[in-house]
C-alpha cells in the first residue's frame, strides 16, 4: 500500500487547500509550519547539545499554535483529523507556497 494512495501530491495539496481558503489561515500556515519542521530537526540535535531542547520546544508548541489558530479562524479542523498524510502533505504545500513548485 503507497502512502499516496495512487493519488499525485498535486491531489493531495488540492485537498488539503481546500481547508486553507482563508488569508489569515494560510499566513499562520505559512509561519508555523517551518517552526514546527525546524523544532524537529533542532530536537534531534539536541540529543547532542542538550542547550538546544528548550528552544525546540518552544518552537514547536507555537508553531503548533498558530496552526490551531488558522484553523479557529478558517472555522474548519484541520485535515489531519481526517488523514494523517496530511501532516506530511502540509509541509509540501508550504514548499509549493514558498518556491512556487512541488
Amino acid at each position: 500500500m503507497s502512502l499516496l494512495q495512487g493519488r499525485s501530491w498535486d491531489d493531495w495539496i488540492a485537498r488539503y487547500e481546500l481547508g486553507h481558503q482563508n488569508r489569515w489561515n494560510q499566513l499562520t500556515h505559512t509561519l508555523g509550519i517551518p517552526m514546527i519542521v525546524v523544532a524537529i530537526v533542532m530536537g534531534i540535535a539536541g540529543l547532542v547539545l542538550p542547550g538546544l531542547w528548550p528552544w525546540a520546544a518552544g518552537l514547536f508548541v507555537l508553531g503548533w499554535v498558530l496552526q490551531f489558530l488558522g484553523h479557529a479562524i478558517e472555522g474548519k479542523p484541520p485535515e489531519f483529523f481526517s488523514d494523517w498524510r496530511f501532516l506530511f502533505v502540509g509541509t509540501r504545500w508550504w514548499l509549493k507556497k514558498i518556491t512556487g513548485r512541488l
